[in-house]
């Protein structure tokens, strides 16, 4: 699996309860930055980007 590097989210807790998000070819991974070992979730491109659509804020 070829990517680039794993980026936190802006909206982690000082627990560090969150996401990281690494670009892949075709769409992202997204895996619990507590357990990156645990497994990847992918996400193609289409699907990433009407997500992030829905919980953009409205400007």
């Amino acid at each position: 699996m070829n990517t680039g590097s794993w980026r936190k989210s802006s909206h982690s807790t000082a627990t560090g309860n969150c996401v990281e998000v690494a670009r892949t070819t075709g769409g992202v991974l997204l895996r619990d930055s507590k357990q990156p070992a645990a497994g990847v979730v992918t996400v193609p491109d289409r699907s990433w980007a009407a997500f992030r659509a829905a919980v953009a804020p409205r400007v």
